[in-house]
C-alpha cells in the first residue's frame, strides 16, 4: 500500500514539473506577433519594435501595392491575420476591408494610427474620414511629417499596452525616430523656404498635406483617384490653369501611369518630376526618411529660382 501511494505520488509529482515546465517554455517562447496594412505603418512600426524582444513584424499587402485604394484581401492575407494578434492600420478609410477582417478575427486587437489625429478635427465627418478643403475623403495623413508623428507615437503606445515588457524600448525608439524626423522636417521647410515658386500640379490628393506643411500651392489634381482617368474636361481646365502661368511643375507617382500627365505636359512645355507618396519600396526602417529627402530634392531642382 504505501509503495502505491508513494508510486501515485511520484507520479502527481512528475506530472506537476511537467505543466510547469510547459508553462515555463510557454512564457519564454511567447511572442507578439503583430502586423502593418500596407507599406508607410510597416516602416513606422519597424522603427518602434527595433530591438524588441519575442516581436514579430509583417506587412500585410505587397510592397508593390501602393495605396489600399479599392484593395481585397486573399486567403493569403487572412491566414496572415489569423495568426496575428495585432494589426496597425493607417485608418481614415484607407484600409476598405477592415470590417472583413475584423469580422473574421473579432479578438484580433486593431491599433488605428490616425485615431486621435481624426478626433475632434473639422476636417473629418462623422465616420472619422479626412477630407481635403474640397471635402473629398483623403486618408494619405502619413505624407505630412507632423501628422506622421503623431500617428508613430498613437502605435507606440497602443503596443506599449499590450506588450509592457518591451515598453521601455518601444518609448526609446519611439523618441529616437521622432527626434530623426523632426530634424528630417526642419531641414525640409528651411530649404523649401527659400523658393520663389510654389504652384504646383499633382498626380493624386497624396501630397495635400505635403503641400501644407511646406507651404506649396496645389492648382491641380490630375487623378482625384488612381486609375480613375481626368475627363477631356478636366484635362483642358488642367491645362489651361498651366498655359495661364499657374503651375511651376508637374509632379507624377513612381507607383502610377504618367501617361495624362505626358499628355499635360505635351500641351503646356511644363516639365515633369516625381514625387514619392512613400507607399511601396523596400522594407527597411530608414526608407520614410530616404524617401522624403529624395523627395525633397526633387522639389528644389523643380521649383528652383530662376
Amino acid at each position: 500500500m504505501k509503495k502505491i501511494l508513494l508510486l501515485l505520488l511520484t507520479l502527481i509529482f512528475v506530472v506537476c514539473m511537467v505543466g510547469c515546465a510547459d508553462n515555463n517554455e510557454k512564457v519564454e517562447n511567447s511572442t507578439l506577433d503583430i502586423v502593418t496594412s500596407f507599406y508607410p505603418m510597416y516602416v513606422a512600426t519597424a522603427n518602434i519594435v527595433d530591438g524588441a524582444e519575442g516581436v514579430t513584424l509583417k506587412n500585410l499587402a505587397s510592397p508593390e501595392v501602393g495605396c489600399l485604394h479599392d484593395y481585397q484581401l486573399t486567403t493569403n492575407d487572412m491566414i496572415t491575420l489569423e495568426n496575428a494578434e495585432v494589426f496597425i492600420i493607417n485608418g481614415g478609410g484607407m484600409e476598405s476591408f477592415l470590417d472583413k477582417a475584423t469580422s473574421a478575427y473579432p479578438d484580433l486587437k486593431v491599433i488605428n494610427a490616425s485615431e486621435e489625429i481624426f478626433e475632434g478635427s473639422s476636417n473629418y465627418d462623422d465616420d472619422g474620414h479626412l477630407h481635403s478643403s474640397e471635402h473629398k475623403e483623403n486618408s494619405h495623413v502619413w505624407v505630412s511629417i507632423s501628422l506622421h508623428i503623431k500617428q508613430i507615437e498613437r502605435i507606440c503606445e497602443e503596443l506599449k499596452t499590450c506588450d509592457s515588457k518591451n515598453a521601455e524600448i518601444y518609448e526609446k525608439n519611439k523618441s529616437e525616430y521622432i527626434k530623426k524626423l523632426e530634424e528630417l522636417k526642419e531641414e525640409m521647410q528651411t530649404e523649401i523656404a527659400k523658393l520663389e515658386n510654389r504652384n504646383i500640379v499633382t498626380f493624386h490628393e497624396a501630397f495635400e498635406y505635403f503641400a501644407d506643411e511646406f507651404d506649396l500651392n496645389v492648382v491641380a489634381v490630375i487623378e482625384r483617384e488612381p486609375g480613375t482617368s481626368p475627363s477631356a474636361g478636366e484635362l483642358a481646365e488642367i491645362i489651361e490653369k498651366i498655359s495661364n502661368g499657374n503651375a511651376d511643375a508637374i509632379f507624377t507617382e513612381p507607383q502610377y501611369s504618367k501617361t495624362a500627365a505626358t499628355t499635360i505636359a505635351t500641351e503646356t512645355g511644363i516639365l515633369l518630376y516625381e514625387l514619392d507618396p512613400i507607399v511601396s519600396g523596400t522594407l527597411n526602417k530608414d526608407a520614410y526618411i530616404d524617401k522624403m529627402k529624395n523627395n525633397l530634392e526633387v522639389l528644389m531642382e523643380a521649383l528652383k529660382n530662376e
